[in-house]
This record gives C-alpha cells, structure tokens and sequence, in this order.
C-alpha cells in the first residue's frame, strides 16, 4: 500500500479532530457555530478512508463509495443551511489540515514525487467538491420546489383574504413586490441555466442566484403567514388548546434551540431563567411559543451589543409572567402607543432592519386570546423591557 494512503488512514480520527476543531474557529463559516461535534462530523471519516484507498492504489476511476459519501455531506449540508462559501471554506481546511499531516511523510522524497502526490490529492479533492456540489444543489433545487408549492397554497389564501380585507393592501403590495420580484426573476435564470448548471463557469452564477431566490422566498412567506396569522386572529378563527405543560422545560428548549445561534451569530449574551415557576401549568404550548418567538427575535433583531433577558416567574397564585429585556435601540416615546399596531416601526433606525412590522401585533392578539396583559417599558438607546402577564391555571385546578 502507498505509504500516503497508509498514512492518512491510520489517522483519519486525528485528521477529523483536527479539521472541526478548524471549523468551528473560522469565522467564515458562520453555519458551523450553532452546529454539534456530531453534526459537523457527518460522514467526513467515510470519505477520508476512500479517499486514502484512492491514494493508495492511485487509480482515479472507481470512485462510486467516494461518490456516495461526498454526495451525502453535500446534501447534509444543504439541510443545515450551509451556503456555497462555506462549504467551499470546509474542504480548503480539510485539504490543508491533510497536507499538515502528511508532511513529514512528504519532505524526506523528492521535489518530482511531492509534486505528484499534491497533484493526486488536488485532483481527489476537485472530484469531491464537484460530487459535493452536485448534491447540494439538487438538495436546493428540492427545497426551491417545496417552496414553490407553499407559495402556491399561501397566495390563494392571500386572494381569498384580499377579497375580504382591504385594509394595508397597498403596504403589503409595497412589501411583497422586491421579494416576489426576486424570486421570479432569477427562478426564470435557473430554469434556463439547469442543464448547464454543473458546468464549472455556470456553478458559481447558478448557486448564488438559488441563494437569493430561497432568501427573497423566506422572506415572502414570512410576510404572508404573518399576515394571514393577524387576519385569523381578528376574524375568530384561532383558539386556544389548553393542556398540562413543563413551562420552564419548553421555555428553556424552546429559546435555546430555535433562538440562541441567532444571538450568537451577533455575539449577544442571551440569559433564561425559569427557576421561579411552577413544575406544570395548563397553557396552550404552540402561543407561548410564538409569544416568545416574537418577543426574543425582536429583541435579538434591534439589539446590536449587550445583552437579552428572559425572566419567566410566578407572581402569585393566580399569576405568571414572562419577561424579555434587552439593551438594543429602544422605542421613541410617541411611538409606544402604536408599537403594536400591524405593520408599525418605531423609529427610523428600524427601516434597515428585515421585519414585517407585524410581530407585536401578533403578541397582542395572542395575548389578549390568553385573557393577558402586555406592558412596555423602553429608553432609546438604551432598550427595552416587555413584560408578559398571564393567568395561572394549574393542573389540580383545571378538574
């Protein structure tokens, strides 16, 4: 066996540690920060091993366990939210952390044979991005499509609502048009670029018009299931399912897997503390979540250095509360009466910040369907305090 090949099988594990390690300190791969050991890992010791049998025998051509293994890390990654740089980055890191290893097998030989075993490695590694690629953009493409098709069914219920509401409709056209505009436009130069979209001058072009078009189509779907939320609400058509709930199990869950990669993609420091509440309360799950949801994304969204608090606590036997305070830009005085309105900003430095304007308006709604009350105190410049106050049901009560 190829003392190259050797060398890197024996110590895949050591390459691996070496090569996440790597991941996680670079900071331009943001994807990678909210990622576990585990899921950084993947299936990269898999291809390792291919790729030292590849070395080994230096035969280019029986590549299928490779393509396999490099075809499921590509589609991995399309799942986490990786972009094209990133996953670009992780395999420059990978090859350089395998040329780290192999140097002291690679300076005792001769210039002719160090220059042959890089090129071998360069030409494994070009064959494992393209196959790497080649699965994550067949994994974009399928998100794209199911995309599509939540488009598909959230406009015909916009019509329907259009029909019905006319209020705010030249507002949500206004907000509607630069995304929609966006998405039809570079889906028309995919669809014209697909077949030659594995070609290496069109991959780059290809990827990062697929980026805008996911980006632009989160965005309007985000839009339109906030407003269709807002219309539910003022049309009766929500209601509460009320059960038993470890309270301070699903707040803490609930704000450190959805919520926490968002304040440290900004370096925030993020605190939760629901020491003070009760083992189990009878609530509806889903509107404490989108309560919370609204609330901490607000605060992450307006808050650029400091810090969020969130303090959930019994106030006495009849009422809990839930508080979100941050250090973030604050609400102008003649703006807090209007605050949750649909579609209001407080002040001008919000106009740079992506929002729908329509989160607090969804807080209200929720809120006042959970028989609550919502009070704001805020400084500009300095941030704000909401604070959540809802009736206490416990379980022995509800019988």
């Amino acid at each position: 066996m190829n003392d190259l090949g050797q060398v890197l099988e024996d110590k895949v594990e050591i390459i691996t540690e070496r090569w996440i390690y790597a991941v996680h300190q670079d900071s331009r791969i943001e994807s990678a920060k909210q990622l576990s050991y585990e899921a950084v890992r993947n299936s990269l010791p898999e291809v390792l091993k291919e790729l030292a049998e590849l070395l080994s025998s230096e035969v280019a051509e029986n590549i299928s366990d490779l393509r396999a293994r490099s075809l499921c890390h590509g589609e991995t990654r399309a799942q986490q939210g990786y972009d094209t740089a990133e996953v670009t980055r992780e395999y420059r890191l990978l090859r350089q952390v395998i040329l780290s290893i192999l140097e002291p097998e690679l300076l005792p030989r001769s210039s002719a044979e160090v220059l042959h075993s890089i090129r071998l490695i360069d030409n494994v590694f070009d064959r494992i991005i393209t196959i790497s690629m080649e699965s994550y953009i067949e994994s974009r493409l399928v998100e794209l499509r199911q995309l599509q098709g939540q488009l598909t069914l959230t406009n015909q219920e916009l019509t329907r609502l259009v029909k019905v509401h006319q209020d705010n409709l030249s507002y949500m056209a206004h907000e509607l048009k630069t995304p929609l505009t966006s998405i039809i436009g570079h889906s028309s130069i995919l669809l014209q670029k697909q077949r030659k979209k594995f070609q290496e001058k069109d991959t780059a072009t290809n990827l990062n018009q697929l980026e805008r078009v996911l980006r632009n189509g989160r965005r309007l779907l985000q839009i339109v299931n906030d407003t269709l939320e807002i219309s539910r609400y003022n049309q009766g058509q929500i209601r509460l399912d009320l059960k038993p709930v470890s309270i301070g199990i699903l707040i803490r869950e609930m704000i450190e897997d959805g919520l926490k990669p968002l304040a440290d993609e900004k370096e925030l420091e993020l605190s939760i503390e629901v020491s003070q509440l009760p083992e189990l309360l009878i609530t509806d799950p889903l509107r404490v979540q989108q309560l919370l949801t609204n609330l901490v994304g607000n605060a992450i969204r307006y808050t650029e250095t400091g810090s969020i608090q969130v303090i959930a606590r019994l106030i006495n036997d009849n009422t809990w509360e839930i508080r979100v305070s941050d250090t973030g830009i604050g609400i102008e005085e003649d703006a807090r009466s209007q605050i949750f309105d649909p579609y209001a900003r407080s002040n001008s430095q919000t106009k740079e910040i992506a929002g729908t304007g329509l989160g607090l308006a969804i807080v209200q709604r929720i809120i006042h369907l959970m028989n609550g009350k919502i009070e704001l105190l805020s400084e500009v410049g300095r941030g704000s305090t909401f604070t959540v106050t809802l009736p206490l049901i416990r379980p022995e009560a509800s019988h």
